[in-house]
Formats: C-alpha cells, sequence, structure tokens
C-alpha cells in the first residue's frame, strides 16, 4: 500500500492514499465505494442584486448619507452606484451587503 502521511507538530494527522487503494479498503470494509466528485452543495438562499440596493436601503429606513456614511464612501458616488452609472469594487460591495444585512452581491450580468 502506497500511503504518504502527513504529520503536525511531529504527530501524525492525515494518511494519504491512492483512489484506487482507497476504494479496496471501503470494498473490504463491506462499505459503498465513493464518487471522486464532491457532494453537491447544498442550494444557496438568492442573493439580492446588486440592482436591489435603493429599496433595501429604503426598506430599512436609512438615508443615502446615512449609508453611505457607514459604507466609508461618498453620497454622490452611492447615488451613482444605486442608478448603476458604476460599479462598485469587490470591498465597497462587501461593506454594502453588511452594511444592509445581505449575504453579498451578484456580479453584474
Amino acid at each position: 500500500m502506497n500511503v504518504q502521511v502527513i504529520t503536525r507538530e511531529g504527530e501524525p494527522e492525515y494518511a494519504v492514499l491512492p483512489w484506487a487503494e482507497f476504494q479496496a479498503l471501503l470494498k473490504a470494509a463491506g462499505m459503498p465505494s465513493k464518487s471522486p466528485m464532491a457532494e453537491p452543495a447544498a442550494p444557496q438562499p438568492p442573493v439580492a442584486a446588486l440592482s436591489q440596493m435603493r429599496s433595501l436601503r429604503e426598506g430599512l429606513g436609512l438615508s443615502i448619507e446615512q449609508l453611505a456614511r457607514t459604507v466609508g464612501i461618498s453620497p454622490s458616488y452611492l447615488e451613482l452606484i444605486e442608478t448603476a452609472e458604476r460599479q462598485p469594487d469587490a470591498a465597497i460591495r462587501r461593506a454594502l451587503a453588511r452594511a444592509l444585512s445581505v449575504s453579498g452581491w451578484s456580479d453584474p450580468s
């Protein structure tokens, strides 16, 4: 058997072996074989689109000035984002999502 042992602080932590040998071990143990593909991820809740930012902000009762101050950008830049005249970078999208309590923003289509 061709096994690679990975240690941490001198103690064995993981054993890595070729897939065929892993399958043989499962078979010998009477367990079903595993697919090499990962299980599909659980469906994620829909992410609010950046175009919904104004309605999200208004739904929270925030003025454009309040949200801009929270995120650290000017109200005029925030207005450009809300009207889709500007696309914010990833850091600003994350800050906006955090301030509006959404999981994140989808990339523009």
